[in-house]
């Protein structure tokens, strides 16, 4: 069988890569994350999911943004791979928080079509893990995974045949930094999203203080010009 894969629709040729920042990792802002994951929204709606599973911490706001368009209830599970004090990568996954599925949107899942949700395919071995533990656990009728970003890089692990893959956006194999991790690379939200932006080559916005000297010196230009002008 062959696995349906669903992925960005994109033109790798027209597409420009995005730039790495000088520590060597690419940015993410809100605003591009949420615009990839509308762009997927169709898609995920084809898979008709009637519940989204978020693994966290990195598919929690994702997953909140796509329910916008799904209206459908998010279930929030914890898997852990990477160390967050070390940023190193362990040698299995943990399971730390799983969902009750005897009470409340926990029954949605069994016989049910489910949409797991992460941030990031790197070596696709927290969403193999994911996937394995809900269709062993929880039996459902049908699994679709969906990441923002799929990294363009050969997987430790393969994903089911029958499993739904779609993915929001290809990105080369760096180093993401995503915004509501921004405190643990040392920066603010603002310098986080000025990074994301420069990394996508996106206009710098200006600051509150350069609009403000603008401002100032466009005032003072048109005195100046009015002072030539009156003197004529």
């Amino acid at each position: 069988a062959t696995q349906t894969m669903l992925f960005a629709k994109q033109d790798p040729a027209g597409k420009a890569e995005r730039l790495a920042a000088a520590d060597g990792k690419v940015y993410f802002s809100y605003a591009q994350i949420h615009r990839t994951v509308m762009g997927m929204a169709e898609r995920v709606k084809e898979f008709n999911p009637d519940v989204i599973i978020a693994i966290g911490g990195g598919g929690f706001i994702p997953a909140r943004m796509l329910r916008t368009v799904l209206k459908i209830p998010i279930l929030a599970i914890s898997l852990e791979l990477y160390d967050d004090d070390t940023n190193t990568k362990g040698s299995c996954v943990k399971k730390v928080q799983w969902f009750d599925e005897t009470s409340g949107v926990g029954r949605q899942v069994r016989g049910k079509r489910v949409l797991i949700m992460d941030e990031v395919d790197d070596t696709r071995t927290t969403l193999k893990f994911c996937v394995d533990e809900v269709i062993t656990t929880n039996a459902p009728a049908a699994v679709a995974v969906a990441v923002v970003h799929n990294k363009l890089k050969k997987k430790e692990v393969e994903l089911s045949p029958d499993v739904v893959y779609i993915a929001g956006e290809d990105v080369p194999p760096k180093w993401n930094c995503y915004p509501w991790d921004a405190a643990a690379y040392k920066h603010d939200i603002s310098r986080h999203e000025e990074l994301a932006r420069k990394c996508a080559r996106e206009p710098t916005l200006l600051s509150a203080s350069s609009c403000m000297g603008m401002v100032a010196m466009a005032a003072l230009a048109g005195v100046a010009i009015g002072h030539v002008l009156s003197k004529r």
